[in-house]
């Protein structure tokens, strides 16, 4: 029995993603499944920007606010999640529009979780030591020695990507077989879903724009009350959830480690990192659709996607 067809919104932090997929929501008689690591947790509500109920027009959104701070979670127990609300979804004859940042989730959920790539955690520690310990050309030297021996990774992946090009290096290192040639065993076994996975593409600068209102906003919004009322309440503050991009800042101020007059500034730095670090996963990413945010919302595109979305 085939897979149902979903639509997937991806990209950077702050590119608009969610209300491009509740206006598709509503075109196309659909649900949202959330795929965004931060706002599954219940009480990281104003620095995840969570979307609100007027944000969501009345378009059901799930996995959103699910989990405690304290439960752990991964991609494996996210596809076991999200596999049976698009069950759901479907059974219901609606659509189902997954949408987040998080690069991992969406992959495996589409994709899979491919199994057996052997790995050594020996190996990978010793590789991050050489990045720490290094210069700046020590990333591209790296990269260098993954094109030697995988030059069809190497091609896919940014040179300043340590987890992947450490990945790369970890992998023929052990097994002394491409990452690549793992990859092509496992895509042969076909993809989880069919999808029309889109991802927003958004200048440098005009994301920079989008950021620092936001930032703003979130904190005069009560961002720095959220985190002081989570760490009042007995929560670890190096929770991983809190050390998320913003959540980390925001609990650096608290502890006294970061003045208040220099917060704004580090969680715009560290959101722009972040973003540039999704960008540098999804062009990874093989059956993406990068647009523009108008280009999104053409209507000529709707209709294809309509279109596609009935087989």
């Amino acid at each position: 029995m085939p897979r149902p067809r979903l639509v997937v919104i991806s990209g950077a932090t702050a590119t608009g993603k969610t209300a491009l997929a509740v206006d598709l929501a509503r075109a196309l008689d659909g649900e949202l499944v959330g795929a965004d690591s931060v706002q599954l947790y219940e009480r990281l509500v104003i620095g995840s920007a969570r979307p609100s109920e007027d944000e969501l027009a009345g378009v059901p959104h799930h996995l959103l606010g699910t989990l405690d701070l304290r439960d752990p979670y991964d991609a494996a127990k996210f596809i076991a999640d999200a596999d049976r609300i698009i069950a759901g979804i479907t059974s219901r004859g609606k659509t189902a529009i997954v949408v987040g940042g998080t690069g991992l989730y969406l992959r495996a959920l589409v994709k899979g979780l491919a199994s057996g790539i052997p790995a050594d955690a020996g190996v990978r520690a010793a590789l991050h030591a050489r990045i720490a310990a290094g210069d700046a050309e020590t990333l591209r030297e790296m990269h260098r020695e993954v094109a030697a021996v995988d030059p069809e990774y190497a091609a896919r992946i940014h040179v300043t990507d340590p987890v992947r090009i450490v990945r790369a290096l970890e992998v023929y290192a052990v097994s002394g077989e491409a990452l690549s040639a793992h990859h092509r065993k496992h895509a042969a076994e076909g993809p989880r879903y069919e999808s029309s996975w889109w991802c927003l593409e958004i200048g440098r600068d005009a994301l920079r724009a989008r950021v620092a209102p936001r930032t703003a906003a979130m904190l005069a919004g009560g961002w720095i009350d959220e985190v002081r009322g989570i760490l009042a309440d007995g929560y670890a503050w190096d929770l991983k959830p809190l050390r998320s991009v913003g959540y980390a800042e925001v609990v650096a101020h608290l502890r006294g480690e970061l003045p208040e007059r220099a917060l704004a500034t580090e969680i715009e730095r560290a959101t722009m990192s972040f973003a540039k670090r999704q960008r540098t996963w999804f062009r990874g990413e093989l059956g993406v659709e990068w647009l523009p945010l108008a280009e999104a919302r053409d209507p000529a595109r709707w209709a294809a996607l309509r279109a596609w979305l009935r087989g």
